[in-house]
C-alpha cells in the first residue's frame, strides 16, 4: 500500500470516473486503474463498484476512503514540519472566499501579501459557505474566508474582523429622516435581500426575526449582488443592508443614503477558517496577520452585536 495509491483512490471517489481521476492526478488512465487494482488485490476487497454508472464506492470502500483521507493529510504534514523548520513560506495554497467578502477584501490585502510572500502561489476561488465547508473537509481547499461562527467540529476559525451592517435607505423610505437606525426599526417586508445561498442574507433574516415573525412565503425581491440592491433601492423598491467595507466604494451622492445603527451595531464576524488537521499553518498565519493588519485601520467600530450567518431552523 502506498500514499500514491491512496491519492488515486481519493481522486476516483471524488470524480466517480477513472478517466477524469487520471486527468486530475496527471497519470494515464491505465496506470491509475492498475494501481487501484493492485491495492484491491493486496487488501482482498473491492473498493469501487464498477458496474454502476457513475462508479460508486462499496461499503468497505467508503470506510477506506475516510481513512485514506486522514493518511494523505498526515503524510502532507511531514512536508509542513520540514517547511516550518526551515522557515519556508511558499508553495501552492488554495483559498476560498465567500461572494460578499471577495470584492471588497481581496483588493485590500492581496497585493501586500503577494509582495511579502512571493513564494506562495495563491489559488483563490469564490465559493458559497456550503461549498467551502465541503471542500475544506475533502481537502480541496487549504483555508477560506467566511462569516462565522459555523459550528462545525472539523473546522477551526480565527477571527479576522467584525464588520458592521449599514442601512442603505433611499429618500422615499420611511426611515430616511433618521440619523441613526435601530434594529427594531427594520421590517423584512420592505427589505431588499441577496438571493438564497448567501450567508449575508441569512444574517439579515436572523436579525429581523429577533423583532417580528418572518414569513418565508411572502413576496421578496432578491438579487445576487449589492450593486443591484443599491440600484433597486434607488428606484424606491425598498431599503437594504450592506456590509461596512462595501460602503467605502459607494459614490458621494449615494453615501447620503447610508445610515449607521445605534450601538451595539449588528455585525458579522469574518474569519479565516481551515481544517482541524492544521496543514500549511505557516501560510495561514501569514494570511491572518496580513489581512487583520490591513482591515484594522478600515474598521474602527468597537461596540457590535454579532449576528449568526447560519440560517434559522423553522420551528413547528
Amino acid at each position: 500500500m502506498t500514499i500514491t495509491q491512496l491519492r488515486y483512490v481519493l481522486a476516483v471517489a471524488e470524480h466517480q470516473n477513472f478517466t477524469k481521476a487520471a486527468e486530475k492526478t496527471f497519470v494515464t488512465q491505465p496506470t491509475l486503474s492498475m494501481q487501484i487494482q493492485k491495492l484491491e488485490e493486496e487488501l482482498d476487497i473491492l473498493i469501487f463498484d464498477r458496474s454502476k454508472k457513475p462508479i460508486e464506492l462499496t461499503e468497505v470502500g467508503r470506510k477506506l476512503v475516510q481513512q485514506a483521507r486522514n493518511i494523505v493529510n498526515e503524510s502532507e504534514r511531514i512536508q509542513d514540519i520540514v517547511d516550518q523548520q526551515k522557515g519556508f513560506i511558499g508553495g501552492e495554497f488554495k483559498l476560498g472566499v465567500i461572494p460578499t467578502v471577495m470584492p471588497t477584501l481581496l483588493p485590500m490585502f492581496l497585493n501586500n501579501f503577494i509582495k511579502k510572500y512571493p513564494k506562495v502561489k495563491l489559488k483563490i476561488e469564490e465559493l458559497t459557505t456550503e461549498a467551502i465547508i465541503e471542500r475544506l473537509q475533502d481537502g480541496h481547499l487549504d483555508a477560506a474566508i467566511a462569516a462565522t461562527p459555523l459550528q462545525n467540529e472539523n473546522i477551526k476559525e480565527r477571527v479576522l474582523y467584525y464588520e458592521p451592517f449599514v442601512g442603505y435607505i433611499p429618500p422615499s423610505h420611511r426611515l430616511n429622516q433618521k440619523n441613526k437606525i435601530d434594529v427594531s426599526d427594520l421590517d423584512i417586508d420592505d427589505m431588499l435581500l441577496l438571493e438564497d445561498g448567501h450567508c449575508f442574507k441569512d444574517g439579515i433574516v436572523n436579525l429581523c426575526k429577533t423583532q417580528k415573525s418572518y414569513d418565508d412565503d411572502h413576496f421578496q425581491l432578491e438579487s445576487g449582488s449589492f450593486e443591484t440592491l443599491v440600484k433597486l433601492s434607488n428606484e424606491g423598491l425598498g431599503m437594504t443592508l450592506l456590509p461596512y467595507l462595501h460602503t467605502l466604494d459607494i459614490n458621494d451622492k449615494e453615501k447620503r443614503n447610508l445610515h449607521h445603527f445605534n450601538e451595539p451595531s449588528p455585525a458579522r464576524e469574518v474569519s479565516l477558517i481551515y481544517h482541524k488537521s492544521e496543514l500549511k499553518m505557516q501560510i495561514i498565519e501569514a494570511l491572518h496577520t496580513t489581512i487583520a493588519g490591513v482591515v484594522k485601520g478600515a474598521i474602527t467600530f468597537q461596540n457590535v452585536q454579532i449576528i449568526s450567518p447560519l440560517p434559522k431552523i423553522k420551528s413547528d
